[in-house]
């Protein structure tokens, strides 16, 4: 929940031709649902994406305050469903996740589904169960060929805005044991290869080179370095 309009437009502003020149790299921005239309006209005919950090399941209907998928497609190609912060403060769970994600299937918009462990979970080694779960359970019930198309971000609780993020070797363990197996068994093997897999945790321009090295990190969900222009573009530089 960062940047007026004013000052999504600034930033935007000042990313757009120095990300737009990065070539091989998927590029999306998600800014709060405010700044979507003003941000929509400024990435037009360039090669970053959009996508909004939320939605709700239904079409339309009385639900005050909630934004439909349909609302949605009609400025973005990509959401993100489950964030850590949607799941900790506003009661979402697996099955609601499940629910957006086949909302997002039946409109046509890319998911970025998160995953992830809080501290306690983590301390008290319960990562692969904790991981495994939230990936088979949001993930199920949507067709193969959408399944290949989901984004699935993993983003340990713990790692998030505290400046202490996982090790590289860790989030790759992570990404490989538990969450590609979690959706082989829904699946297959060749969906969860083809599943783009990305590691989000207090991501920076220092560290980012660390994490893209190992193979079965795909990308990053990047939260606080996003709002700094050097940061960013020297991230999306460093994949």
């Amino acid at each position: 929940m960062n940047k007026t309009i004013a000052e999504a437009r600034e930033l935007v502003n000042k990313m757009n031709s120095p990300i737009s020149e990065i070539q091989n790299v998927e590029k999306v921005f998600c800014p709060p649902f405010t700044s979507l239309m003003a941000v929509a006209e400024m990435l037009a005919g360039t090669s970053i994406g959009l996508g909004a950090q939320n939605m709700y399941w239904e079409e339309k209907g009385a639900f005050t305050g909630e934004v439909s998928p349909a609302m949605v497609k009609e400025l973005c190609s990509y959401v993100i469903l489950g964030h850590s912060e949607r799941r900790a403060y506003f009661g979402e769970t697996d099955a609601t996740v499940n629910k957006k994600l086949k909302a997002a299937q039946a409109i046509g918009l890319t998911s970025i589904v998160c995953v992830g462990e809080t501290l306690d979970e983590y301390e008290s080694n319960r990562t692969r169960e904790v991981v495994s779960t939230q990936t088979s359970m949001s993930l199920r019930d949507v067709s193969p060929e959408y399944a290949k198309s989901i984004v699935v971000a993993y983003e340990p609780v713990w790692a998030i805005g505290t400046g202490k993020a996982s090790t590289a070797d860790a989030a790759n363990v992570v990404i490989k044991d538990f969450i590609r197996p979690a959706i082989a068994e829904l699946y297959g093997e060749e969906t969860a290869q083809a599943v783009r897999v990305l590691y989000g945790g207090s991501v920076t321009a220092a560290n980012a080179k660390e994490f893209f090295a190992q193979p079965d990190i795909d990308g990053a969900l990047v939260g606080g370095a996003s709002l700094k222009v050097d940061e960013f573009v020297s991230i999306v530089k460093s994949f």
